[in-house]
């Protein structure tokens, strides 16, 4: 889940009182997010790296909007096309309109969703959002701990493990600062050969596109590596690509979001919504830089 969606940062409220369980000195991956999507629920100190990063790249805010457009249409393409009606969403953020229960359950209103989070923040508004759906809950845990997330008793409870999942790790893995102990292909790892055979693996990242926006990504990188919020790293194609060993990639495979199935027409009872993604997007929409600097896939386990 993510905030609120105009394709550029919109000029935010005064902050409202801050919960006891928020730490206003420290800024919040998902509330970073929610900023750079022109949300209301972040603080200065999001708002600060929001600012740093797009000093150094104005149109990095559209990470944020491409990996939101992907999670809509990967979540169609799992629920219409590949028939999956459970769903782990890791790193779910703060809710929007369009979030990945509303997506698959607009196809099967069955379809099960355990989204996980550790920003209190995300729990208490996802808490909220979920009241009175039976099929649909969140999980407090670190997406970046797959063994101990797995033995979560909700997370065994809620979803058969004896039929497909879909795992989601969606503008996550590129978050994650423990490279020299464990890798981001260690941890993807762990959690897909826990997974039945026949579910899905879908997974976003920024990317290094190793051409001529490749100084762009190591400049946003760098923004996000040197601000308070820490974390933020560019890979290359060949480092996502090895996110996926072991599984089957649907077509087109590993690519940019902005070209994963860009006109995938939306199921007839989804709402308006500025962050959906739409057939007929112009050609200059994908030659904006910073949509070259984030990759999709998503793949399934034999």
């Amino acid at each position: 889940m993510s905030g609120a969606t105009p394709d550029t940062p919109s000029t935010p409220l005064p902050d409202r009182p801050v919960p006891p369980y928020v730490d206003p000195a420290k800024p919040s991956i998902a509330r970073v997010y929610d900023a750079f999507l022109g949300g209301t629920d972040n603080y200065e100190v999001d708002r600060d790296v929001v600012r740093g990063v797009l000093k150094a790249a104005p149109e990095a805010a559209d990470l944020a909007v491409e990996n939101r457009r992907f999670l809509i249409r990967a979540c169609r393409y799992l629920a219409e096309q590949a028939g999956v009606t459970q769903y782990l969403d890791c790193g779910s953020g703060l809710p929007t309109a369009e979030n990945t229960h509303n997506v698959v359950q607009r196809t099967d209103p069955r379809s099960t969703v355990v989204y996980v989070d550790n920003d209190p923040m995300v729990v208490a508004h996802s808490r909220a959002l979920l009241a009175g759906n039976e099929n649909a809950t969140i999980v407090p845990a670190d997406i970046f701990a797959p063994e101990e997330l797995l033995r979560n008793e909700t997370v065994r409870s809620r979803l058969d493990w004896t039929r497909p999942i879909a795992l989601l790790h969606l503008g996550t893995l590129h978050h994650y600062n423990g490279e020299r102990t464990r890798t981001r292909k260690d941890i993807v790892r762990a959690y897909t050969e826990a997974l039945p055979p026949g579910s899905y693996v879908a997974i976003s990242h920024f990317l290094d596109p190793e051409d001529e926006n490749s100084a762009l990504a190591r400049a946003m990188e760098s923004m996000f590596l040197h601000s308070m919020m820490g974390s933020g790293t560019f890979s290359t194609r060949a480092e996502l690509g090895a996110l996926f060993d072991g599984l089957d990639l649907v077509a087109p495979g590993l690519t940019r979001c902005v070209d994963w199935h860009p006109d995938t027409p939306p199921h007839p009872d989804t709402p308006p919504h500025p962050d959906a993604p739409h057939p007929g997007r112009p050609d200059s929409a994908r030659s904006n830089a910073a949509r070259q600097c984030i990759a999709g896939g998503v793949a399934r386990k034999p």
